[in-house]
């Protein structure tokens, strides 16, 4: 799927990038189609741009082709190089990589970050970019030598010969970088890792600390406009008419236009545009969505429920396995509408040209906001440049398949004709954005005499995210989304009869993955069943997971890992009680134990989690550590707090105020222990924010006997 290939400065310079002397070293994908269909085939052939530059004074620039939304890739992606390339830590220096196809996600066809892929796509390649740059290296050291290159050794930044000869990588970059590239690339045996596997402190830390780190809130291009964009209230809406009078009066307000998702107040800064805004008058055409409310779509939720859906799985005959059943258990579980809730709001810069143009913006889908600024300007693809900045949080929101944010900026700055950054408030991105879809699920479950599971029955109801995207035609298959039915569908528990079926409803909510996708649904229905099948076995619900888990070791190693750090099973202090819940998704295994108690006010408080997690072979302990720790936190916000409610078709919440996210002073105590194996390498950015929610809640019923089936707990549940 790979191959390297040697770069003149000249082909190098032409993918957008300035090459500044040394040696410059590209690798790319054979042309993939991916899940975007001919995202990929339609740019061939290639022009690959490189991942590795090494200069003159001996920095290590290394061009990453992954967003850098805090999730750690501008330093796991280096470390694969590096481990490989042998050089020293301090030397190396990141850039985000520039829009091409060298760059693409091969697992999606496209240059994307998201599906907790970074790791797993580019261990290979990555590494092989370092082995073939520390090759090329010792060979040029060999040639100015005239000795054989097996009497040279590469490390810490140097080839040294055998007789003592000595000299550094940017010494030698201009003259490796005349020679071939090797056929045959020779990775390290893991056993001489130096790096993989520690932790290493991260990249771009010291810039986030001092305040230099750039994002797209921060971009302003000389003559740049900023621009707030007055949006319909209900989904679907149009602009009906305006008035900018009021708006233009505001001092500093410089324009007014409309654009096809509303009318944009253009100003000399933030705070003129939001008070023109904010005196903007527009009359709305509300949309047939003005009537949409949470509880209908509840009611009908529960109803498309109790019949049959599409069929995403089906072993034996459950029907009949429950019909004959000692006991049947029935449960409905429902998950609301969430929020991205990033820390940094949307935001896009934009400067148009009459044949070019170039972007600033903090996204997760370069290939997809370049190509729509592309066809809004009609232009081609290759004469829009797409800057990517740190991203102050994604978590899937700004790896939209429809770009909106990206289009919204374009359309502003077409209609000026005029450099333009256009910004999301708080308000905007909670009333405005694209969401995690409302969730309903309706299971049922056999025991027999001995209380084991004989029949598993699973319908989820909810809206498809691949509907309406280039992912559809390819990935939905018989009126089954994958993404709704993941963690359901390849239920890992040994139950011979089973049936998992699919209702996917259309309505005006605009629904995208949100992190960790349809497992932040089927993780905290599935695993809160299964705790209550277990209980009406009468047995422990570790216990009960590890019996029916016997022929999936890697669930059983989490499993038993975090029972023994979590002491499960012993007394614990009054008023306190755990829960568990353990899951596979994007490649890696997460268990989790909750310890909760209530406080005066009956509300939970979750006091310690405990996290063991399977990643396979693994790049850094403090990513993995960081990551999890964060995932329990956005797991919790919403397993607590999170809910967006629809009222007249329009958004009820508004900032953080109504839709509120965990304080410092709810934190819990989170214990993270990973397990150490050679597996192929998993995704560590999502898998463990699906695995809190079922774990609290199970907690929660083993405290006071009360089983939360509907998400959000709080507040007042137990007032």
């Amino acid at each position: 799927m790979s191959e390297i290939v040697n770069l003149s400065r000249r082909d190098f310079i032409k993918t957008g990038v300035v090459a500044t002397g040394g040696l410059v070293l590209g690798l790319y994908a054979v042309p993939y189609t991916g899940l975007t269909g001919d995202a990929v085939a339609a740019e061939t052939p290639y022009n690959p741009g490189a991942f590795l530059r090494i200069g003159a004074d001996d920095t290590v620039t290394i061009l990453v082709n992954k967003s850098e939304m805090g999730q750690g890739v501008y330093t796991a992606i280096p470390m694969l190089i590096v481990e490989e390339l042998d050089c020293g830590w301090k030397k190396v220096r990141v850039e985000p990589a520039p829009v091409a196809p060298v760059y693409n996600n091969p697992m999606i066809g496209a240059q994307i970050t998201g599906g907790s892929s970074s790791v797993r796509t580019e261990w290979e390649r990555m590494s092989k970019v370092g082995a073939a740059a520390r090759m090329m290296l010792i060979s040029a050291a060999a040639k100015k030598w005239k000795v054989k290159e097996t009497s040279c050794r590469a490390e810490n930044g140097k080839v040294t010969s055998s007789s003592g000869k000595s000299m550094t990588y940017g010494q030698l970059a201009d003259l490796a970088a005349t020679l071939p590239v090797p056929e045959k690339i020779f990775l390290k045996d893991p056993s001489a890792y130096k790096i993989l596997g520690k932790p290493i402190p991260r990249l771009d830390t010291p810039e986030k600390v001092n305040g230099s780190a750039i994002f797209g809130f921060d971009i302003m291009r000389p003559g740049m406009l900023t621009a707030l964009v007055a949006r319909p209230p209900v989904f679907g809406g149009k602009v009906k008419g305006f008035d900018a009078a009021k708006a233009k009066a505001v001092p500093g307000v410089r324009e007014v236009v409309e654009i096809d998702s509303g009318v944009a107040v253009a100003a000399d800064n933030y705070w003129a545009a939001k008070r023109g805004r904010d005196a903007l008058e527009v009359v709305w055409d509300d949309s047939p969505w003005a009537a949409l409310s949470t509880e209908s779509m509840r009611g009908q939720y529960a109803e498309l429920a109790k019949s049959a859906g599409a069929v995403a799985r089906k072993d034996g005959d459950p029907e009949k396995a429950l019909a004959s059943a000692s006991k049947q258990v029935s449960a409905e579980y429902e998950v609301p509408y969430l929020a991205h809730a990033d820390m940094e709001p949307l935001s896009c810069a934009v400067d148009p040209g009459p044949d070019h143009c170039e972007i600033w913006t903090g996204t997760q889908g370069q290939t997809w906001s370049r190509d729509a600024a592309a066809k809004i300007l009609g232009i081609d693809p290759k004469s829009v440049k797409v800057n990517t900045t740190f991203l102050g949080g994604g978590f899937g929101r700004r790896g939209n398949p429809h770009s909106d944010f990206v289009v919204m900026g374009v359309h502003v700055a077409k209609a000026l004709g005029k450099p333009v950054k256009v910004l999301w408030t708080r308000e905007d991105d909670t009333r405005g954005g694209w969401y995690r879809p409302f969730w309903f699920n309706r299971m049922s479950a056999g025991l027999d005499a001995d209380g084991n599971v004989i029949a598993w029955r699973h319908t989820i109801v909810g809206q498809s995210i691949m509907a309406g995207t280039a992912f559809e035609k390819i990935r939905v298959k018989d009126g089954i989304d994958p993404s709704s039915v993941e963690g359901a569908k390849d239920l890992p528990y040994e139950i011979q009869n089973i049936l998992v079926d699919l209702h996917s409803p259309k309505n005006g909510v605009p629904v995208q993955w949100w992190r960790s996708v349809g497992h932040s649904n089927t993780g905290f229905a599935v695993e809160s069943f299964v705790d209550e099948l277990a209980h009406a076995a009468g047995k422990d619900p570790y216990q009960f997971r590890r019996a029916m888990l016997a022929s999936h070791p890697r669930h059983r190693a989490v499993l038993d890992l975090a029972a023994e750090k979590a002491n499960w099973g012993t007394a614990l202090p009054e008023g306190r009680a755990q829960g568990i819940a353990v899951l596979e998704s994007y490649g890696s295994f997460v268990c989790q134990i909750a310890e909760v108690s209530l406080d005066l006010l009956r509300h939970i408080r979750v006091n310690r989690v405990v996290c063991a997690v399977d990643c396979g072979r693994y790049v850094n302990p403090s990513i993995i550590k960081a990551q999890m720790q964060s995932a329990i936190v956005y797991g919790l916000s919403a397993a607590l707090y999170g809910a967006i409610t629809i009222k007249d078709g329009r958004v009820e919440q508004s900032n953080f105020n109504d839709y509120k996210v965990l304080r410092m002073d709810a934190m819990p105590i989170v214990e993270v222990h990973i397990i150490k194996n050679n597996e192929n390498p998993g995704g560590i950015g999502e898998p463990g924010t699906p695995v809190i929610a079922p774990a609290v809640a199970n907690a929660v019923f083993s405290l006071t006997g009360e089983r939360l089936r509907r998400l959000p707990m709080e507040p007042g549940i137990y007032v």
